[in-house]
Order: structure tokens, then C-alpha cells, then sequence
């Protein structure tokens, strides 16, 4: 009998049992980022069909120094699902040659924050504390050690904003504000809609490591809550749906299979051909960005572009006047 956490999470618990019982039945995608997880992402971010890392990677690199004259003397860089920092360690470096920091990573996967602090060690004049929370708990605990002085940096790379349908993206982005102070700075990436093809192969790469990650989301289910979900019964899909404008990642099941989940006190058939839906990333264009930061209570001070792979940094400052829902 496969073993059973000793503890399981209680949000995944609670996660698999309304999702098993939605149609199509659904995972949230935040559970991908267990420590196997964790590693094929990383793994994803540098295949030859997946350019949105780095792009991301190259705005923030080439624009980090016009971010940095906007910071005040100490400023406290609060980062949303941060993973390893790879990414971040040239903007961290960068920032610290003109301001004193504190680094509040934050993520929901400790071995991901454990990496950050590999691989951020011996950045001069940077304070490391990880917090491994949700993004608005997390955001709230970092906030309530700044010192009076303390400007504040918010980031939110990669194109996460995406796995949110648009209205949950507009809720989550007030929410933030409203945890701001006036005058804090948020630098958030967007993925823009690019050719129907070239998202297909970003989300159904030819070596197969997004369909590992994908099946990785079933097997951390068999790991931590004793399911018995058989792995090689299930194929990867990508789906772009263009009326909406998002790519969403799907399991297929292959064949029947009797699924039981002891931990959750679930057992249910999964029907060949029926789906449990994973992932939903929603690709935007580049004035949705400033009509968002408009509607969320903040003012758009910078868009920047990739030429390479069609992907957008939004440099943003909280207002003085939090605006409500239009």
C-alpha cells in the first residue's frame, strides 16, 4: 500500500477533495511545486521551446538599474513564489550596489527556498528572509518587519499573474495594494499572446519534461495522501483556447481506472478520455497590463518588452488613493 504523509497539508487536502469533485474534475496548480517538482520546473525554464524565463530574465538584467534609481537608501524586496532566485540574484546584485537589502523570499515549497539561500549566498549587502507561505500571508509577515525608513520593492516575475482568470487576477492585485503603503514599487511579468504553435510547444515540449511535471502533480498525491493513481494511464495535453485567450494543461486518462485517495476518504472511476484540468495560463496584451494597474490602485510607470519571445516587465507604484472597482 503506497505510504501516507504523516501529516498531510491540510490546503492539498482540502484542494483534492472539491476538485475531484468538480467537472471536469481539477488540481490547482500551486501543488506542482513539491521538491520533484521544484526540479523539473527548473528544468523546463531552460528548454529550447520554453523562452519565457528568459526573457524575463533579460528585461529585468537590462532595466534592473533603472528600477534601482527609483529605491530608496533601504529597501526591503519582498518576492512572490520566488523558487531558487535564479533569476533574481542579477537584480539583487544590482539593487545593492546603490541600496542596503532585505530579501523576503516567498514560496510555498521550502526546498525551493532552501536553493534561494544556496544560491544567493555571498550577494554583499543582502539580508535573506524566506518565508514559506501563500503569497498574501507571506506578503503581510515581511511587511510587518519594515522599518519606518524602508522603502519597499514587490516583485512578482515569471508570468504567474497568468495562472489567475483574469477577474481573480484583478481581486489579487487590490489585494496587494492594499497591503502597500503609498509610493511602494511593484515589478510584475506578464506572458503576451504570441502564435498558436509556439505556445503549443512551450506546454508540450519534444523531450517531454512538461509532461513529466504534469504527472508529477498525480504521483505527489500517491506520495503524500496514499492515492493510486497509476502514472503511465494518463497522457499530457495542451490546449490553447484562443476565445479566451489561455493555454490549459490537461491529464487524459488512457484507459478506465478505480482511484482512491485513503487520506481524503475519496474513491471515484475516472473514465478513458475524462481529464483532470492542472493549469490554466492566460496570455495577455501589453495595454491589459496598464489597464490593470489603473483599476488595481496603481500607477503604470514603465512597460518593458522582449524582442525574442513576446513577454512584458510592468513597473508599477501603489497610489495615494487605493480606486475602486470600475
Amino acid at each position: 500500500m503506497p505510504n501516507v504523509a504523516a501529516v498531510p497539508d491540510a490546503g492539498l487536502l482540502q484542494a483534492v477533495r472539491e476538485g475531484m469533485a468538480r467537472s471536469p474534475r481539477w488540481l490547482p496548480a500551486r501543488y506542482f511545486y513539491d521538491a520533484v517538482g521544484s526540479a523539473l520546473f527548473e528544468a523546463i525554464t531552460v528548454l529550447p521551446e520554453y523562452g519565457l524565463t528568459r526573457a524575463d530574465a533579460r528585461l529585468v538584467v537590462a532595466h534592473a538599474g533603472a528600477i534601482a534609481r527609483r529605491l530608496p537608501p533601504q529597501t526591503c524586496v519582498i518576492e512572490l513564489g520566488s523558487g531558487s532566485a535564479i533569476k533574481t540574484r542579477p537584480l539583487l546584485e544590482r539593487l545593492a550596489r546603490r541600496c542596503r537589502l532585505r530579501y523576503c523570499p516567498i514560496d510555498v515549497s521550502r526546498p525551493s527556498l532552501e536553493r534561494c539561500a544556496f544560491e544567493l549566498r555571498g550577494v554583499r549587502r543582502v539580508r535573506i528572509q524566506p518565508l514559506a507561505q501563500d503569497y498574501l500571508p507571506g506578503l503581510r509577515r515581511a511587511l510587518a518587519g519594515r522599518h519606518p525608513r524602508e522603502g519597499v520593492l514587490l516583485l512578482f516575475l515569471g508570468s504567474t499573474i497568468g495562472n489567475f482568470d483574469p477577474e481573480a487576477a484583478l481581486r489579487f492585485l487590490r489585494a496587494l495594494r492594499q497591503r502597500l503603503a503609498p509610493g511602494d514599487l511593484f515589478l510584475l511579468g506578464a506572458d503576451l499572446v504570441k502564435p498558436r504553435e509556439r505556445l503549443r510547444r512551450a506546454y508540450d515540449d519534444a523531450a517531454g519534461v512538461t509532461a513529466a511535471f504534469n504527472k508529477n502533480l498525480l504521483a505527489r498525491l500517491n506520495r503524500e495522501l496514499g492515492a493510486n493513481f497509476d502514472l503511465d494511464g494518463f497522457a499530457h495535453e495542451a490546449r490553447w483556447v484562443e476565445e479566451r485567450r489561455r493555454i490549459e494543461m490537461h491529464l487524459r486518462a488512457i484507459r478506465r481506472q478505480r482511484v482512491r485517495i485513503p487520506a481524503a476518504g475519496l474513491a471515484f472511476t475516472l473514465r478513458r478520455g475524462e481529464t483532470i484540468w492542472t493549469e490554466s495560463s492566460y496570455k495577455y496584451r501589453a495595454g491589459d497590463l496598464i489597464a490593470w494597474a489603473r483599476r488595481s490602485g496603481f500607477e503604470p510607470l514603465a512597460q518593458w518588452r522582449d524582442r525574442e519571445w513576446p513577454f512584458c516587465e510592468n513597473l508599477w507604484r501603489a497610489t495615494h488613493h487605493r480606486r475602486s472597482a470600475s
